[in-house]
């Protein structure tokens, strides 16, 4: 007798028939690849055991690439085709690769940079996809079968190029992006899950090259985003280079910075045993050694990643033990020996610390909470290993951060989570919720170069959100629409995402037409835009895909140039605003005297001519209240002129006409 499957309302269905779905932490260090399986998320290991890819991408001779630990072996010996810490370089032009001191030969080519390795040209977008390409096949080897999809997980404060890029790199690695999730709230929703927690959390990711924090509200299984921050370009590495800048200056092989403060002393011993005093940045490291020793052919492109390798390995031996021993020997068989503590350390990276703290008080006062409201901090990211990361946490909030999980796992593992969910696979007890936020407003630009908000930071996505615009002259038949992201109030203050134009607008009246734009944010942040002119339906629109041209920092620090020219912005916004109403007014007032100048005497038509000219100088200048005045002026001096305009559009709809057409 043939049997029937069955199974209760809700459950998936057994095993062998379950969608088989990845959650992948593509990170700047090292990337995961984790699954669910019999209910439980769990990373998947190589063959070796080994649960972490290293993020490096060799290019070799014979023309095969090598990824993970077979090329990090060669990443000193060969650095220029030893592809490290590509996410950096993700969506990301030539002039922002060239601010990062790297080994790497650039090319000259339009949209997002690219490096050149002895198999061409390579772009970031191709070398990601080399790491995706190991993390799908030891997926699909474990599972046994091919994937239908994967959520891969981003920086929250990643933009539209950085989140367009990543889907590209997955899709030439043969992935099917089901989402990109933010890597805070995939942490949150696996420590969540794990724990059963409620309440407020602040997500904590320092990780390679980035750094994100996010406040979450979690609610009988709802993981609520509600403030997010960061900085783009600030992560591990940093702190890697930092140790690489103070070895150079105390080894003697680089002069302190002159515009270093407090001065220290150390020793170093090179292979003829010398030693010499040197001194570091009072900010906390020299910001430009690493451009002087390579400029000034003092290192080679393999010292300096060999001695980016011994400082990795120096700065994680310091979280578990107060000193270590700096040692690295230079392509001219120079050996540098260096002590360095863990006070040392702290030191010369002090304001890469701050930074994170700063954001991470920003993101509390956006989501309207005092460090009292957050329950704990969630570690995400290898960085945050660093002991001086968990006291200075924990200063901050009054409480231990929370260390529960792996945080090298976590984000991987809550993207699994969501990935079985959206690969099919809900069970009875998937009843929770995810709730993101979009990290920048986007508007539209309007007259005078101010910024019309459409879709505020901060909210959930995905979203959708609409608003109505008018023309600004009479017979306008075409609208150009300029899309662009940020906090300030004027357009020259924000970043351009797209533009583009809605034509076959009906001529009408300025002020007359009705155009209705729509933004859409979906589940992965992407934006797109529409308009329709909505009395004859015409309509325009476009998916965003911004350049790759934005510069590392210039997100990082959109909010706090926001904060810090917020009354600033509110006047200069005051400003265009009454210089746009004054040439509309001027416009409009020579249109009616080019009609109807025979109204008004020769006098009457010198005063007001006068009247305008004042006004259109006063728009011209500075003065918000100079161009109140010349406007009052002009709106009293043309009132008889209206009323007469006025007397004879009626008179000369009357004529010709009985009293019984005219009755109501």
């Amino acid at each position: 007798m043939a049997l029937l499957h069955i199974s209760e309302p809700g459950m998936s269905p057994e095993p062998h028939q379950r969608r088989l779905a990845v959650g992948i932490d593509l990170g700047t260090t090292n990337s995961l690849v984790a699954t669910v399986r019999h209910g439980v998320s769990e990373v998947i290991d190589d063959e070796a055991g080994r649960s972490l890819l290293p993020s490096i991408v060799h290019y070799r001779e014979d023309g095969s690439v090598a990824v993970g630990y077979e090329a990090a072996e060669q990443a000193a010996a060969d650095p220029e085709n030893c592809i490290v810490s590509v996410k950096r370089f993700m969506g990301r032009g030539l002039d922002d690769a060239r601010r990062h001191r790297t080994p790497y030969r650039f090319v000259e080519a339009p949209g997002m940079v690219r490096l050149a390795t002895r198999a061409g040209a390579r772009s970031p977008v191709e070398v990601s996809a080399e790491i995706l390409k190991a993390l799908r096949q030891r997926a699909e080897q474990a599972l046994g079968g091919e994937l239908v999809g994967a959520v891969i997980t981003v920086p929250a404060y990643f933009d539209d190029a950085q989140r367009q890029a990543t889907k590209d790199a997955a899709r030439l690695a043969g992935l099917t992006v089901l989402r990109l999730l933010n890597e805070p709230t995939a942490a949150a929703v696996a420590y969540g899950l794990d724990n059963g927690v409620e309440g407020v959390y602040a997500i904590y990711d320092l990780g390679g090259g980035t750094f994100d924090i996010s406040i979450l509200r979690l609610t009988r299984g709802v993981f609520e985003v509600i403030a997010t921050g960061g900085d783009t370009a600030l992560g591990g590495d940093d702190f890697d280079r930092r140790i690489v800048e103070w070895a150079l200056v105390e080894t003697g092989l680089l002069a302190a910075a002159p515009e270093g403060g407090s001065s220290t002393q150390g020793g170093s011993s090179t292979q003829g045993g010398s030693s010499s005093q040197g001194g570091t940045s009072s900010q906390g490291g020299m910001p430009s050694a690493l451009d002087r020793a390579i400029e000034g052919g003092l290192i080679t492109a393999g010292d300096l990643r060999a001695m980016l390798v011994e400082a990795r390995r120096a700065k994680e031996a310091l979280t578990s033990h107060g000193h270590t021993t700096y040692a690295v020997q230079l392509s001219d068989a120079t050996r540098v020996t260096l002590p360095l503590s863990t006070e040392r350390f702290e030191q010369i990276t002090r304001d890469l610390l701050e930074r994170t703290l700063a954001a991470t008080r920003r993101a509390l006062r956006d989501a309207g909470l005092d460090v009292a409201d957050v329950k704990g901090a969630v570690l995400v990211g290898g960085s945050t290993r660093m002991p001086q990361v968990r006291v200075a946490l924990e200063r901050l909030l009054g409480k231990p951060p929370l260390i529960d999980l792996d945080p090298d796992r976590v984000v991987a593992l809550g993207a699994a989570v969501q990935a079985n969910l959206l690969a099919g696979n809900r069970t009875a007890d998937d009843d929770w919720l995810l709730l993101d936020v979009i990290p920048l407003s986007l508007g539209l630009e309007t007259m005078g170069g101010i910024v019309e908000r459409l879709v505020p930071r901060n909210a959930t996505i995905p979203v959708a959100r609409a608003q109505e615009f008018t023309t600004f002259r009479d017979g306008q038949t075409a609208m150009a629409l300029h899309v662009v992201q940020g906090e300030r109030e004027l357009v020259a203050d924000c970043r351009s995402l797209a533009r583009f134009e809605l034509r076959g607008i009906p001529p009408m009246a300025a002020g007359a037409a009705r155009i209705r734009v729509t933004f859409q944010v979906d589940a992965d942040g992407l934006l797109s835009v529409s308009a329709r002119e909505l009395s004859s339906g015409v309509e325009a629109s476009i998916q965003v895909k911004p350049s790759y041209g934005l510069s590392d920092d210039e997100i990082a620090t959109m909010l706090r140039s926001s904060i810090g020219a917020a009354a600033d912005d509110m006047r200069a916004r005051a400003l265009r605003e009454r210089q746009v109403d004054a040439l509309r007014l001027v416009e409009a007032t020579r249109a009616a005297l080019a009609a109807d100048a025979h109204l008004l005497s020769p006098s009457e038509l010198h005063e007001i001519e006068a009247l305008v000219a004042r006004l259109d100088q006063a728009r011209q200048g500075a003065d918000a209240d100079a161009i109140s005045v010349a406007a009052d002026a002009l709106a009293r001096g043309t009132e008889a002129f209206a009323a007469r305009r006025m007397d004879r559009s009626i008179a000369s709809a009357l004529t010709g006409r009985k009293l019984d057409e005219v009755r109501l």
